[in-house]
């Protein structure tokens, strides 16, 4: 796949930008999204395949979330390699790879999906379906360096917030294959999919570019894993992106399982908060881009912290009314985090660069070249967030029979990511520096 290269790349430029570059950039952006979107749709099938599987498939509620889990677990360690391989084989090129090779999850599940099979040939189709969580990883990689810093947060919001909405996508179908054709027939979801993906790997191929001067660069990777901002917004993204992940997982099973709902009802009720979610990541972005990422991060933190306790208050009293306003919030405040967060970082790297002298094209080039490769470590780890939730959940299920413990697990998880966004990013300190500091309220 030589495909289309572009040699020359400068984003900063505003000539270069305002006569070609930003027509270019939207044209990738959105065929980005497109592949992107089935990805998340793939790697999120078994959040609805479980809803398909009634007492016959002899599976009790541990062993749904376990499929889950794994299906989580792989798509946060793909994320890695998925991140490098934007360099090493060209934006393009590596999208129209890792959307085709989607058909291999999909084609399995289509022939395992039924009563009998055994429970290790369905953790094995679920661990392939992690390879959708890995396009996310890719296609921000690549949009990012598409993209000049003062556009990142709308571009990284949008392209990840249209992936995002294959999560309620894929629920929406499931739901819709329920309420017609019965609980008997997950292969239809299946079928739908096939199409999608191929047609998503041919627009790829035909509409999108390689850029020649994101080079392969492992030091760049060694630079960002011994940065310590890597790792704390890794934490702080866990708490956003893992949290999204994880309750869009996992939400169809808590409502079966604590409120009693059947599949038709709890398909009825799943997709909308992943919905929401995904459509308003981009206005996170946006809000960043405004006010600065750190200050909304903060924000978001207390709310989610606030949302959090009133999904608490509704598992004790077993209201499901109170408990769907809460945990929809939840969502909501998710997505404007994952655009906040992810504003946070390529702003980060520039401002770091800016500090050791670096000024113009090459300090954005810098950013640029740290942030990418930040982004894949960070996206991997906050995915492992969603797998700490799923499992969490079967913890306490398994333990209660609710999941009001994994709840309150979640909680104190919050008040650590806002006292962490403080302390690091917001709160000033009067001592005169020996060297130029930064200024993280901006970013």
């Amino acid at each position: 796949m030589a495909g289309r290269w572009i040699e020359h790349w400068e984003p900063e430029d505003e000539t270069f930008w305002r006569e070609k570059g930003e027509r270019i950039a939207r044209r990738n952006l959105w065929f980005s999204v497109l592949s992107e979107h089935i990805g998340f749709s793939i790697w999120t099938l078994w959040s609805v395949m479980v809803l398909f599987m009634g007492p016959e498939y002899g599976v009790d509620p541990a062993g749904k979330f376990f499929l889950i889990s794994t299906a989580t677990l792989v798509g946060a360690l793909v994320r890695i390699p998925y991140t490098f391989a934007v360099a090493r084989f060209g934006g393009r090129n590596w999208t129209v790879f890792s959307a085709f090779t989607l058909l291999v999850p999909t084609v399995a599940a289509f022939v395992v999906m039924e009563p009998g099979t055994s429970y290790t040939t369905l953790v094995a189709v679920a661990a392939l379906t992690g390879i959708g969580g890995g396009n996310f990883a890719s296609s921000m990689t690549n949009i990012n360096a598409f993209f000049p810093l003062r556009k990142k947060g709308w571009a990284l919001g949008l392209n990840a917030g249209g992936g995002n909405i294959g999560v309620p996508v894929v629920q929406l179908i499931g739901l819709l294959v329920i309420g017609s054709a019965g609980a008997m027939h997950p292969r239809i979801v299946l079928g739908v999919y096939i199409p999608l993906i191929v047609l998503a790997g041919l627009c790829a191929a035909k509409f999108m570019d390689n850029l020649a001067p994101v080079q392969n660069d492992t030091g760049a990777a060694k630079d960002a894993a011994r940065d310590p901002h890597t790792w704390i917004m890794a934490v702080l993204y866990i708490g956003t992106f893992g949290s999204f992940i994880g309750y869009s997982f996992a939400f169809g099973l808590v409502l079966q399982t604590q409120f009693g709902r059947t599949p038709l009802q709890a398909a009825s009720l799943t997709f909308v908060g992943p919905l929401l979610g995904s459509l308003i990541r981009p206005v996170g972005g946006w809000l960043a881009d405004r006010y600065g990422g750190a200050r909304i991060t903060l924000a978001n933190y207390a709310a989610m912290a606030v949302a959090t306790g009133v999904v608490v208050y509704a598992s004790g009293i077993e209201s499901l009314t109170v408990f769907l306003v809460g945990f929809t919030a939840l969502f909501v405040l998710t997505g404007l985090g994952n655009g906040s967060t992810f504003k946070m970082i390529p702003g980060i790297f520039h401002a770091k660069a800016i500090a050791q002298g670096l000024r113009g094209e090459e300090a954005a080039a810098q950013g640029r070249r740290l942030s990418g490769a930040a982004m894949g470590l960070i996206g991997a780890v906050g995915a492992l967030g969603g797998l700490a939730i799923n499992l969490a959940f079967r913890q306490s299920f398994q333990t209660s029979g609710t999941g009001t413990a994994a709840f309150w697990s979640f909680l104190a998880f919050y008040g650590v990511c806002f006292a962490l966004t403080w302390a690091v990013y917001l709160r000033r300190t009067t001592a005169v520096p020996a060297k130029p500091q930064l200024s993280y309220a901006e970013v």
